[in-house]
């Protein structure tokens, strides 16, 4: 049996409220091979956000664990690194230092050279090789969500974690920003755990679409193999039989069989 890059051990995870404990995650289980993109798709409430966080070595599994290459993680580190929504930028730095920031402490004895050549590589790989000099506030919101992502593939991540990047854009830019994830992604391959909503996006860009049943006490409902080659054409897979097919068996999921959101993540 091969032995999976990323592996979900059974994870659980459980809040103390005034009314008794709260049961937000179940035994949550998956093995993800190397180089693999994996959506996770559900209401909100399911839990997603929290164990993505749980992934990311921000929260704490109550039970179970996270498994990377053979060895359990329960801490933050420069392997598993996270695009938030909300961009999280440092507004007084400029594109270049924002990226050069995350370069700069997980390269800390390579030659400042070195240092730039990275920085300047994945603001180019993003599109922004001309707005490096621009701090958040000078640059649109599809700009600052392009240096996020450049800050964390610059750091050459084992895992990329992407919590909704695209929810805060408009949608055109959505569009346009998946498109350009999926280039960089085909390019490194870096292994991606993805949350969304949106049903399109996941089957766009994924090779599984992880469906999470509703809280509490949220699970793994269903795993849904995405069938279409790369790379992929958003204008092909619209005219083929599987995409519809895709899709409805995911609106069955959600609305038939889970079609009550308990809580908000």
């Amino acid at each position: 049996m091969i032995q999976p890059f990323l592996e979900l051990s059974y994870i659980s995870k459980i809040f103390p409220t005034p009314k008794g404990p709260f049961v937000a995650l179940k035994d949550v289980a998956l093995k993800i091979r190397k180089g693999e993109f994996i959506a996770l798709l559900g209401h909100s409430g399911c839990g997603k956000s929290t164990l993505l966080n749980i992934v990311a070595g921000l929260s704490k599994a109550s039970a179970g664990g996270v498994i990377l290459e053979g060895k359990e993680t329960d801490e933050p580190g420069p392997d598993r690194m996270v695009v938030f929504q909300n961009y999280a930028l440092l507004p007084w730095l400029t594109a270049y230092e924002n990226v050069h920031l995350a370069v700069r402490s997980t390269m800390p004895g390579a030659p400042e050279s070195e240092k730039r050549s990275v920085v300047e590589r994945y603001l180019a790989l993003v599109g922004l090789g001309g707005k490096a000099d621009k701090r958040p506030g000078e640059i649109s919101g599809g700009q600052k969500q392009r240096v996020a992502i450049a800050r964390a593939l610059a750091t050459r991540p084992k895992v990329l974690l992407l919590d909704e990047p695209f929810g805060a854009l408009d949608a055109l830019t959505r569009e346009e920003m998946q498109e350009e994830v999926l280039k960089i992604w085909e390019a490194d391959r870096t292994t991606v755990l993805m949350i969304t909503h949106e049903i399109d996006e996941a089957i766009l860009m994924a090779d599984r679409i992880v469906m999470m049943t509703n809280g509490p006490a949220a699970t793994i409902g269903e795993v849904f193999e995405v069938p279409f080659d790369r790379p992929r054409s958003r204008a092909e897979i619209l005219e083929d039989p599987a995409y519809y097919t895709l899709r409805n068996r995911i609106l069955e999921f959600l609305y038939d069989r889970f079609g009550e959101p308990v809580l908000a993540d």
